[in-house]
């Protein structure tokens, strides 16, 4: 992937070496939660949490934590005033700076082309734990994308985890991790993430799972717009990237990582999808470069 000679965003907030979480948490309950889970259940969201773009506390506690029913974690956290903003002067803060800037350039077109302005989201770059507008931020949760504050929050150690755990190396599999995030600001900002998480309070607990499975599918659609468009504007795509992308995706469905961690699939506990629904997706999304090619609200078979 082409990135270096390209510019950095300056809505970055690097956090990283700051002194964590602070006080407040209490006992370590995930916010949000309804009674919490145990070391074990931890584990299989830690696992893949990453790929579900939202604060992990709303795996586990459903949609509280966005809809203002988490006690403190309603409240958004302010950083601490020694955050460094602006691009960081590391290569992999360089990189997650450069490929926000994209998407910034990207979905502000797209956005205008619709007579709609586009609000950029923001991103903290944290190492080991931090406090996000939805409430805790910890590596283990993986990246998420909090509608509270309207930003990413990244652990760059993870990209590293990607490649061991997942097998998913490449920065191009890194750009689509964090495209697939921003991709779920741009569902904030048109309005869809709201209304998912007021039907999810109304609905079961399986048919909450398939309104999951919809955003995060859309997300990935979303990251391959961005794709389609940022390789038109600025040719970034070299040989290998979107093989290293549909990867990634593979890598993360739910019923993979679930026959992984626990030797079988359970269809209704799904929350992103499968591997071959994520690839579709990201491809349908890459071929297209259209928004509303990425309607999963629309299609009766996802």
């Amino acid at each position: 992937m082409r990135w270096e000679d390209f510019r950095r965003s300056d809505n970055v907030e690097d956090r990283r070496g700051q002194g964590g979480l602070g006080g407040g948490l209490g006992g370590g309950r995930v916010p949000g939660g309804r009674g919490g889970l145990g070391i074990g259940g931890l584990i299989i969201v830690g696992l893949i949490a990453w790929a579900t773009g939202i604060n992990p506390a709303v795996l586990i506690g459903g949609a509280e934590i966005l809809m203002g029913g988490g006690g403190q974690s309603q409240q958004q956290q302010q950083p601490s005033q020694s955050a460094n903003r602006g691009a960081p002067d590391d290569q992999l803060g360089q990189f997650a700076a450069t490929v926000l800037a994209q998407t910034e350039d990207v979905w502000s077109e797209i956005f205008k082309q619709q007579g709609k302005t586009y609000k950029d989201p923001g991103m903290v770059l944290f190492s080991g734990s931090t406090r996000s507008g939805c409430g805790a931020a910890q590596s283990a949760m993986g990246p998420f994308y909090c509608p509270l504050d309207q930003k990413v929050y990244l652990d760059l150690s993870f990209f590293q985890e990607m490649k061991t755990r997942f097998r998913a190396s490449g920065d191009f599999a890194a750009a689509y991790v964090i495209a697939h995030e921003v991709g779920h600001h741009v569902e904030n900002q048109i309005g869809l993430l709201a209304k998912v998480q007021e039907r999810q309070q109304q609905v079961s607990r399986a048919e909450a799972n398939q309104l999951s499975v919809r955003v995060e599918l859309m997300a990935d659609c979303l990251a391959g717009v961005w794709a389609n468009h940022a390789d038109a504007r600025f040719k970034i795509l070299e040989d290998g990237d979107i093989e290293e992308a549909l990867n990634a995706a593979s890598a993360i469905g739910d019923d993979r990582l679930q026959k992984q961690s626990q030797g079988y699939a359970v269809p209704d506990s799904f929350t992103h999808g499968t591997s071959a629904q994520r690839v579709s997706w990201f491809k349908r999304g890459l071929q297209s470069g259209s928004l509303q090619q990425c309607n999963t609200f629309g299609s009766g078979n996802i």
